[in-house]
């Protein structure tokens, strides 16, 4: 039951793709999946610690039946073997292949020993033990054989009741031979799985390698001595000092950073004031000329103001109903000082006229405007008598003709 909703949530996760020749080419769907909570709460067992099998002979299933579905007790035995170095999402994904081969499937891995491995293969960064219990918490795997075999052996298979090996299809060789799994495909008991491209544990190994300065220093700040990571003093030294050049260049950078991110503040701010600048300086403009320009309010405040005085120097003549200057008889009582019957005024002097006459006009408009004079009768439109009076021999008096 196990296999047969991971082998539908594996279905469930796959797509049509177009490719390049525009065939449809198959790929897993990234999408969202039903939450569902697995019950695996211990690791795999070992297969030596498990009790004794079926006690009936051993008969094999074949691929026809295996894919159609077997029993729930009868589950096709499936076995993947490898090293299982620095286990990875590679060996995580061969091993879900494995267990989604068929409906029911019981995956056993097999892992080689240290000795098996060093001699066949190479040195391993981590040991059996640590292998060993790697594998046993994947969630994949029902069953750990420890010490497994290179090259798989009739014997072998009969005492754990396999049915298939799943491997990727690429020829292992090794061993003196072309391929391990020659006699396992030719017995149709191979099952091919695929290889994960970009992760292996010699692409791990390789990236350690190639940057081992990198992780030298990184240990040695996470407090390893030079001592356990094999450094000769000298190289200590190198790499502390390399260390603190790291630390003030990262300085340096961020404080790059900062200051492009205040010049691009300032930038942004010194737009913006720019533009309201302009606008306001628009503003500015438009309302000067409004008030100062050849047609502004300043001019036609000044023309109604000249217009109002001369109507106060020169007021308009009264209505004909009014007596003339001949007919009125001028007040007795309202003399000037500097007026005779028997002496006429003395005619000035050219040099002085002028002058004498801007200051009468001076004069005039002071009077004008502390005492008074126009007093504009609003309902009948004209001007005192007494004001029109003296106003008038005023001006004569200053050689303004009325």
């Amino acid at each position: 039951m196990e296999a047969e909703g991971s082998s539908g949530l594996l279905l469930s996760r796959k797509r049509k793709r177009e490719g390049s020749n525009g065939e449809a080419e198959d790929s897993e769907r990234l999408g969202k999946i039903p939450r569902f909570t697995v019950g695996l709460k211990h690791p795999a067992p070992f297969a030596d610690e498990l009790e004794p099998a079926d006690k009936k002979p051993y008969v094999r299933v074949t691929m026809e039946e295996a894919k159609r579905g077997t029993p729930p007790e009868r589950p096709v035995r499936v076995y993947a073997d490898g090293i299982f170095d620095v286990f990875h999402s590679g060996h995580a994904r061969a091993l879900m292949q494995a267990k989604c081969l068929f409906p029911n499937t019981h995956l056993i891995v097999g892992i080689c020993s240290d000795d098996l491995t060093h001699k066949f293969k190479g040195f391993t960064v981590m040991n059996e033990d640590e292998r060993y219990d790697a594998v046993t918490h994947c969630r994949y795997v029902d069953e750990v054989v420890r010490n497994a075999p290179w090259t798989l052996t009739p014997e072998f298979l009969a005492k754990h009741r396999i049915d298939f090996v799943a491997h990727d299809d690429i020829p292992y060789s090794s061993a003196g031979s072309d391929d391990v799994y020659k006699h396992i495909k030719e017995a149709g008991m191979f099952a091919p799985t695929q290889r994960t491209e970009g992760i292996s544990t010699s692409d791990i190994i390789t990236r350690i390698v190639r940057d081992y300065d990198v992780y030298v220093r990184r240990n040695l700040q996470r407090g390893y001595t030079a001592k356990e990571l094999n450094v000769s003093f000298i190289n200590e030294k190198k790499y502390h000092l390399q260390e603190r050049v790291d630390k003030v260049k990262r300085k340096v950078r961020d404080v790059e950073e900062k200051s492009k991110e205040f010049v691009q503040k300032v930038e942004e701010k010194s737009i913006d004031l720019i533009q309201k600048w302009e606008e306001k300086s628009r503003e500015f403009i438009g309302n000067f000329l409004q008030m100062f320009g050849p047609e502004g309010a300043l001019k036609h405040m000044l023309k109604e103001g000249k217009g109002r005085m001369l109507q106060a120097i020169s007021p308009r003549h009264s209505p004909s109903s009014s007596p003339t200057r001949e007919e009125r008889s001028p007040s007795p009582t309202f003399r000037l000082p500097f007026f005779s019957k028997t002496s006429p005024p003395p005619s000035p002097s050219p040099q002085h006229s002028g002058a004498r006459g801007i200051s009468s006009v001076k004069m005039t408009m002071r009077m004008m405007m502390t005492m008074k004079t126009r007093e504009y009768d609003v309902r009948r439109g004209k001007f005192s008598l007494l004001s029109e009076w003296f106003i008038k021999h005023l001006l004569t008096f200053s050689y303004f003709p009325v």
